[in-house]
C-alpha cells in the first residue's frame, strides 16, 4: 500500500475523456438507480473472512450499514481468486448498487474493474490496492488505481522496523549471531511493501544490517509456523532472532516455530501488525517474544468504506482516491487502554 500522490483527471470537452473520468471515479450515467424505494443494497467482498482483522472489518462495516439503514451483504471469499469475480457477478445480478472489495489476489483487478464498469456499479477497494490496467498494482499508473480505504504499508513497515530496532538496542545482542526473519505472502504487494520498509527502517535505526531469512507464507499462523521451521534448518549458528511479517499471523507463526526450536522470549524480538493476536501473548503478564504490535483497526476501515460508498450513491460524491487510516504501536503496557479487540 505505497502512498502515492494522485492527480485528478483534468476536465475535457471530448465525450470519450468524460466517459473515462466517470469510469475512474466509479460514476456512471447509466448506473444503478439510487433514487428508488427501499434501502441501498451494497455488497462487501472480503478475503480471509475468518482472520481476526477481517472479522473486525466486517463488524465495522455492518455496524455502519445498520446506522445508515443500508442493506449490506458481506461475502467471505476465503483465498479464492476466481470467487471474487463470481460473487461480483452475483451481486450485480441481484442489483447491488455498490461493491466494496478486498480481494484474495490483486491480479483479479483488471477483470473486476471491467466487470463493474460494464455494469455501471461503483467499486471501492479496502486494504489492498487493485489496478484497472495491470495485475500488479505496483505497475499501475495513479489514475488506474481503484479508490481505496486502508493503511499506508510503507509507513506501517517503517514503524515496525523502528520499534524492532528500539527493542534490539535494549538487548545488547551481537550482530554476528543475530538474524532477522521476514515472513509474508510475496504475492500481495502491500505485504512486500511492509516487509521491505521494516528491513530498511531497522537498519537505519539500529545502525546495523542483520543477515536475514525470508519465508513466504499464506499469511496464516500455521503456514508461517510450518514454513519457518524449514527456514530455521538452514540457519545454523543464530542465537537471537528479530521477527516481522505482513500481519500478526505471520509473526505469531514465526515465534511458535522458534519456540519449537528452543528459542524462548529472551532470544526473540517479534513485532506484529494487527495486535489482535499479539494481545493474547500479553494476557498472562509473562515475558513474551511478541514485544509490540502495530494496532490497525479493521472496524474503522469497514465503517469508513461503507460511509464513502453511501456518500457516492446517495449524494453522488466522488470516491476519494485514497483514504489512509492511522495505526498505533501498542505493547503489554498500553494495549488494553488502546481497546484492542483480542481474538
Amino acid at each position: 500500500m505505497v502512498l502515492r500522490r494522485r492527480r485528478r483527471v483534468a476536465p475535457t470537452a471530448t465525450a470519450g475523456a468524460a466517459a473515462l473520468a466517470l469510469a475512474l471515479t466509479g460514476c456512471s450515467a447509466e448506473g444503478p438507480d439510487t433514487t428508488g424505494h427501499g434501502p441501498l443494497a451494497i455488497t462487501f467482498l472480503q478475503k480471509q473472512g475468518d482472520q481476526g482483522y477481517f472479522v473486525n472489518e466486517a463488524a465495522g462495516a455492518k455496524a455502519k450499514a445498520a446506522e445508515l439503514g443500508v442493506d449490506l451483504t458481506v461475502v467471505d471469499l476465503g483465498n479464492d481468486r476466481d470467487r471474487a469475480l463470481k460473487e461480483a457477478r452475483t451481486a450485480i445480478d441481484k442489483k447491488a448498487r455498490g461493491l466494496i472489495a478486498v480481494v484474495p489476489d490483486p491480479s483479479v483487478g483488471p477483470e473486476l474493474v471491467a466487470l463493474t464498469r460494464q455494469a455501471g456499479t461503483p467499486l471501492l477497494s479496502t486494504d489492498d490496492q487493485i489496478c484497472a490496467d495491470y495485475p500488479d498494482p505496483g505497475a499501475c499508473f495513479a489514475n488506474g488505481l481503484v479508490p481505496r480505504v486502508g493503511f499506508n504499508s510503507a509507513t506501517m513497515g517503517a514503524a515496525v522496523g523502528e520499534r524492532a530496532a528500539t527493542e534490539y538496542a535494549r538487548t545488547g545482542w551481537k550482530t554476528a549471531d543475530t538474524s532477522m526473519l521476514s515472513i509474508w505472502n510475496n504475492d500481495i504487494p502491500v505485504c512486500r511493501d511492509r516487509v521491505n520498509a521494516a528491513v530498511d527502517a531497522f537498519s537505519v535505526h539500529a545502525g546495523t544490517v542483520l543477515k536475514g531469512a525470508k519465508v513466504w507464507t499464506a499469511n496464516t499462523v500455521e503456514d508461517a509456523r510450518r514454513r519457518t521451521a524449514y527456514a530455521l534448518a538452514s540457519s545454523p549458528g543464530v542465537k537471537h532472532w528479530v521477527v516481522w511479517g505482513c500481519n500478526d499471523e505471520d509473526v505469531e507463526g514465526g515465534i511458535k516455530a522458534l519456540g519449537d526450536a528452543g528459542f524462548g522470549p529472551d532470544n526473540v524480538i517479534g513485532v506484529g501488525i494487527g495486535a489482535y493476536l499479539a494481545c493474547k501473548d500479553w494476557l498472562p503478564g509473562k515475558p513474551a517474544a511478541m514485544r509490540a504490535a502495530l494496532l490497525i483497526k479493521g472496524t474503522d476501515v469497514g465503517a469508513l468504506a461503507v460511509q464513502q460508498m453511501v456518500d457516492r450513491l446517495k449524494d453522488h460524491k466522488d470516491l476519494p482516491r485514497e483514504t489512509i487510516v492511522p495505526a498505533t504501536m501498542v505493547d503489554p503496557s498500553n494495549w488494553q487502554a488502546s481497546r484492542v479487540a483480542c481474538k
